[in-house]
C-alpha cells in the first residue's frame, strides 16, 4: 500500500462572502482578491508542509497543475517538484500532472520532467492529464473538440523523446520538429512511471489499459461519490482482460485526524466548509464545453467531479453544510483508529493501492496541517502499510538509484547555506 501526501496549494484568503459576490473560483476569478505578499508566505508554508510530509515517511508528495484558479496556486507544478527533488531524500515526487495539450512544443515537458528525475535520483512519477475544461479550453484557449487528439500526439512525442536513442524528426498534426534530441533525458528506464489523472471517461480507462498506465481518480467528493467511477474502471479492466492489481489505480481522499472525533469535528469544520463553499464555487458555463466529452462517455452517463461541483454551485444557494460533508464522505475525520478503519474500507472496497491523502485543505494553516500530517504518519499509516503487499506487485512505482549512488540533501549543509 502506498500512502501519498497530496497538496492543492489553495489561496486561503478568499472572503467570507465569496460565494455570494463572485461568479467563480476558476477562469474569471476576481484578480483583485489576490495579494502577492500573501502568496509569498503561502508558497513557502506549503512547500514546508510537503517537505515535512516527506520527512514523516509518506511514500510520495504530490502536486498538480491549475490555471486561473483560486484553490490551486500551481500553474507550474514542475517548479514546486524541482524544489522538492532537491529538498527531500526518499519520497517519490509525483506530478499529477502536466496537461500535455497546453505545451508548445510538448518536448518542454519531456525536458523538465527529465531534469526532475535526474535531480531526484530517479524518484519521479510523471502524470499526464488531459486537463479540465477550465484549465485547457478557457484559461488556455484550446479547442475542446481537438483537445484529446492534441493530448495524445503530445504524449507520443514526449515518450519518443524519452526513449529513442537518436536524434529524430517528429511530424504530427499539431507538432512538427525537425530535431528532437532532449538533454537531459530521464534517469529511470525506459522512462518514469506514467500515471493518468482522469475524471472518469471511458477512453481514459481504455487508454490506461492499453498502455499499462495507472489510472488516478482525484475525487473532491470522497469515496462514496467516487465509488461508481472506480467500479466502472474495474469493470472495464475486466472486460479488457486486465487483472485486478490494486496498484493499477490511485484515489484521492480528504482526511482530518485528531486525538478524538470530537476534536476532529472542532479542528476541521472550518477548513472543510471553506473548501466546499468557496474553493469549489465553479461557474457551470465552464464545466462542459461542447466537444470536450466524448460520445462514449456521455452514453455511459459519467459526470466528472468538476461538472458535479458546477452543478452544486448553481443549485445550492446555501452551500454544503458540515453535516453533508461528513455524511457523504467528502472528508474522513476522526481519531487515528477511526480514520484507519475508514481508509482500510476505502482502499479495499475501491481496490486502490495508491491512496492520495489531502491533509491540507481549505484555509488550513501550517500548524494544523502539520498536526494532521504527523498524526496520520505516526498513528494511521502503520495500520495501513501491509494492505495488498502480500498479493500484488506495484509495477508502477519509481526505481531510484540506490542511496550510495544518490545525492541526499544534508541538513547541516542547508543550515550552513542559510
Amino acid at each position: 500500500m502506498k500512502l501519498m501526501c497530496f497538496h492543492l496549494m489553495p489561496y486561503t484568503r478568499l472572503p467570507d462572502d465569496f460565494r455570494e459576490r463572485h461568479n467563480s473560483v476558476w477562469v474569471d476569478v476576481d484578480r483583485s482578491l489576490f495579494d502577492p505578499a500573501i502568496a509569498h508566505r503561502l508558497y513557502n508554508e506549503f512547500m514546508d508542509e510537503l517537505e515535512y510530509a516527506a520527512a514523516q515517511g509518506f511514500d510520495a508528495v504530490c502536486v498538480n497543475e491549475h490555471h486561473a484558479n483560486g484553490y490551486g496556486l500551481m500553474p507550474s507544478p514542475n517548479l514546486i517538484a524541482a524544489a522538492l527533488a532537491r529538498r527531500t531524500s526518499d519520497a517519490a515526487i509525483c506530478i499529477l500532472g502536466n496537461s500535455l495539450a497546453l505545451y508548445n512544443p510538448p518536448t518542454r515537458v519531456a525536458e523538465e520532467m527529465a531534469m526532475i528525475d535526474c535531480i531526484s535520483g530517479g524518484r519521479l512519477i510523471a502524470g499526464f492529464p488531459v486537463g479540465t475544461p477550465m484549465d485547457t479550453c478557457y484559461a488556455y484557449g484550446q479547442n475542446p473538440s481537438t483537445l484529446r487528439a492534441r493530448y495524445l500526439e503530445a504524449h507520443d512525442l514526449v515518450l519518443e523523446a524519452w526513449t529513442r536513442p537518436e536524434t529524430f524528426a517528429f511530424n504530427g498534426r499539431f507538432n512538427q520538429q525537425r530535431y528532437v534530441n532532449i538533454w537531459p533525458y530521464p534517469l529511470q528506464k525506459p522512462h518514469p512511471p506514467i500515471w493518468i489523472p482522469g475524471g472518469g471517461s471511458v477512453e481514459t480507462w481504455q487508454w490506461c489499459a492499453a498502455r499499462d498506465y495507472v489510472y488516478c481518480y482525484l475525487s473532491y467528493f470522497g469515496y462514496k461519490a467516487g465509488r461508481e467511477t472506480m467500479m466502472g474502471f474495474w469493470r472495464e479492466m475486466e472486460r479488457l482482460g486486465k487483472d485486478r492489481n490494486p496498484y493499477r489505480a490511485g484515489f484521492l481522499q480528504f482526511v482530518g485526524v485528531a486525538e478524538s472525533r470530537e476534536e476532529a469535528m472542532r479542528l476541521y469544520k472550518e477548513p472543510a466548509e471553506y473548501f466546499y463553499n468557496r474553493c469549489l464555487h465553479v461557474d457551470a458555463r465552464y464545466a462542459s464545453p461542447p466537444g470536450y466529452n466524448s460520445e462514449a462517455t456521455q452514453r455511459a452517463k459519467i459526470v466528472s467531479q468538476v461538472t458535479l461541483a458546477a452543478q452544486r454551485a448553481a443549485t445550492m444557494t446555501g452551500g454544503a453544510s458540515w453535516d453533508e460533508i461528513l455524511a457523504k464522505g467528502f472528508v474522513i475525520i476522526g481519531s487515528p483508529d477511526e480514520v484507519a478503519d475508514q481508509l482500510r474500507t476505502v482502499a479495499t472496497d475501491l481496490n486502490v493501492g495508491h491512496l492520495m491523502l489531502l491533509l491540507q485543505f481549505g484555509n488550513m494553516g501550517r500548524e494544523l496541517a502539520g498536526h494532521n500530517m504527523r498524526l496520520f504518519a505516526e498513528r494511521v499509516m502503520p495500520q495501513l502499510r501491509g494492505l495488498f503487499d502480500d498479493a500484488w506487485e506495484d509495477r508502477w512505482w519509481p526505481k531510484p538509484l540506490p542511496k550510495p549512488d544518490r545525492v541526499v540533501p544534508q541538513p547541516e549543509a542547508r543550515e550552513a547555506a542559510e
